[in-house]
């Protein structure tokens, strides 16, 4: 097998996509997988079985072991007993890749509560649920002296950067993400968890149609930057031994690129010399200036994220 051998993972969202590309890179390498997948359609519609199955008769075909752990992942009981059945099937659980969700895209001006609601719980709260439930089974098996060996693989998107336009609740949630997995790798540093957040862009059905279908498109030759393939080695990567030194990370991953975002920095700092409060005309003598020479920022995508 490889670096993962006897490993357990988890991977959410599995039954397509990059989901199911995550999932047998890691099963290849050696893990034991947990697919889950409820089934649903690009935009949260609907529930179906049969895809979660079929990656596990996947690598159950070049001998893998997976089992299928359909259920919701926002909800805290149905990811309650994914993890249950994790440890009860295979003993531990060392490896969780949140990677489910949908779009509910619309205009800020236009978005309706329940897009809004809807994909901040499948994002968010869909991180959320694993990443809490799977840092307390950690935290319990170190405090009992137990050897723990944890990664948390976050799926965030370019997104949470610039703010994709007609994606207000998708770029809130994946900024979500991001924060909260920081704050998961500073908390479980000391008991041998990694947690860090992959950007990628690959073709799903989360861009297949829409103003960036295009883009993405499959070449007709030539190597294809946007194939969902090139995302799995670098997951398998962050969950494997190798990786232990690395936690807190945010990574753009696509094609044969693996880009480390920087930290964001402070930027122009303009200080009140005056001995008094600031003042309305004070802080545009200073600052007025200086954005008469910048433009607002509109777009910031050179190329749309996943």
């Amino acid at each position: 097998m490889g670096d993962l051998d006897g490993k357990v993972a988890i991977v959410t969202g599995a039954g397509r996509g990059l989901g199911r590309v995550e999932a047998i890179a890691l099963a290849k390498q050696g893990a034991r997988l947990v697919i889950n997948d409820l089934g649903t359609t690009s935009v949260g519609s609907g529930a179906d079985e049969e895809p979660a199955q079929q990656v596990v008769e996947e690598i159950k075909a070049f001998g893998g072991e997976a089992i299928v752990a359909f259920g919701d992942v926002a909800s805290w009981d149905d990811t309650a007993a994914m993890i249950r059945k994790a440890v009860d099937t295979f003993g531990d659980l060392n490896i969780v890749v949140n990677n489910a969700g949908f779009l509910r895209d619309r205009m800020i001006f236009s978005m309706t509560e329940e897009e809004f609601d809807s994909v901040i719980r499948v994002h968010l709260k869909g991180h959320f649920c694993s990443m809490r439930l799977a840092t307390e089974y950690w935290r319990k098996k170190a405090k009992a002296g137990e050897t723990v060996y944890g990664r948390l693989v976050s799926t965030s998107s370019e997104a949470f950067l610039f703010g994709s336009v007609g994606q207000p609740n998708y770029a809130a949630a994946k900024a979500g993400i991001t924060a909260m997995t920081m704050a998961a790798a500073q908390a479980m540093i000391r008991y041998g968890v990694t947690a860090n957040v992959i950007c990628p862009r690959a073709r799903t059905r989360m861009n297949d149609s829409g103003p960036y279908a295009a883009l993405f498109a499959k070449p007709e030759s030539g190597f294809d930057v946007y194939d969902p393939e090139n995302i799995g080695p670098f997951v398998a990567y962050l969950a494997s031994p190798q990786a232990q030194r690395i936690s807190g990370e945010v990574f753009v991953v696509w094609g044969k690129q693996v880009t480390v975002v920087g930290r964001p920095t402070l930027e122009t700092r303009f200080e009140n010399t005056a001995d008094a409060p600031w003042t309305v005309d004070a802080l545009h003598q200073q600052l007025g200036p200086h954005f008469q020479q910048r433009e607002p920022v509109l777009d910031g995508f050179s190329v749309p994220p996943q």
